[in-house]
C-alpha cells in the first residue's frame, strides 16, 4: 500500500479551523450552503465529495439531541455518529433552508450540488485572512478544503480514539492511518536498560546430549 505522509506542519489546529469557518460564515453571502458544508467536512471528517452528495434523508436526528449521518464513498456506506451540538446545527440548517427529505443537504442556488469553484474561492479567501503569512508557514496557503478532514482525523487520533474506530468513521483502514499520520503513532522516547534486556532475552544454554 503506497500512502503519502501528510507532514505534521500541514495540520490545522482546532482554533484555526474555527477561525476559518467563522471567516467563511461572514463572507458566504448568497452561497449560504458553503458554511454548513465545510462544517460537516470538518466535524465528520468527510471527504468533500461525500459531503456534496449528502441528502437530507442521510441524516437521522433523534429527539434526545444526537443523531447519525450516512456517508457513501465508492459504493460503500458508513454511519457516522453526530455530537449533540452538530446534530442541533444540522437540524437548524435543514429547517432554515426549508429542505425536504430528498433534497441535497448542501444544495447550490438551484438545488444542484454545490460547485467546487464556489466553496474553493471562499476557502482561499478565508485562508488569506486567517492563516499566518510569515516565511515559515506561508506555504500552507492554498491547501484545499480536504485539510479539514485530515485535521479532524489527526485530532481524533491524538485524543486517543481507538484506531480501528477512527478508520471505520473515516472509511479507511488502520494501516492507511498509520502510514498517512505516522507522528500520531510515535512512542514516547524511553531509556532502555540494555544490560537488563540482554539478561531477559539471553538464549538458553543448549542441553547436554
Amino acid at each position: 500500500m503506497l500512502v503519502d505522509v501528510l507532514e505534521e506542519e500541514w495540520i490545522l489546529s482546532e482554533g484555526q479551523v474555527l477561525s476559518l469557518l467563522d471567516c467563511i460564515r461572514s463572507r458566504a453571502g448568497g452561497s449560504r450552503s458553503v458554511y454548513p458544508f465545510l462544517v460537516a467536512v470538518a466535524e465528520g471528517a468527510l471527504r468533500p465529495s461525500e459531503a456534496r452528495s449528502l441528502r437530507v434523508r442521510d441524516v437521522v436526528l433523534h429527539s434526545g439531541g444526537s443523531g447519525e449521518l450516512t456517508a457513501r464513498y465508492r459504493g460503500q456506506a458508513r454511519v457516522i455518529p453526530l455530537r449533540p451540538q452538530f446534530a442541533t446545527f444540522l437540524r437548524e440548517w435543514i429547517d432554515e433552508a426549508g429542505l425536504q427529505e430528498g433534497d441535497l443537504l448542501f444544495p447550490g442556488p438551484r438545488g444542484e450540488q454545490i460547485r467546487v469553484a464556489v466553496y474553493a474561492l471562499l476557502w482561499e479567501q478565508a485562508q488569506e485572512a486567517v492563516l499566518p503569512h510569515d516565511e515559515l508557514l506561508s506555504w500552507r496557503l492554498g491547501e484545499p478544503v480536504d485539510i479539514l478532514r485530515e485535521s479532524a482525523l489527526v485530532r481524533w487520533l491524538r485524543l486517543g480514539v481507538d484506531v480501528a474506530t477512527v478508520a471505520e468513521l473515516a472509511g479507511v483502514t488502520p494501516t492507511w492511518l498509520a502510514l498517512r499520520y505516522p507522528y500520531c503513532f510515535r512512542l514516547e522516547a524511553t531509556e532502555i536498560d540494555w544490560e537488563r534486556l540482554g539478561q531477559v532475552t539471553h538464549p538458553p544454554e543448549p542441553t547436554a546430549r
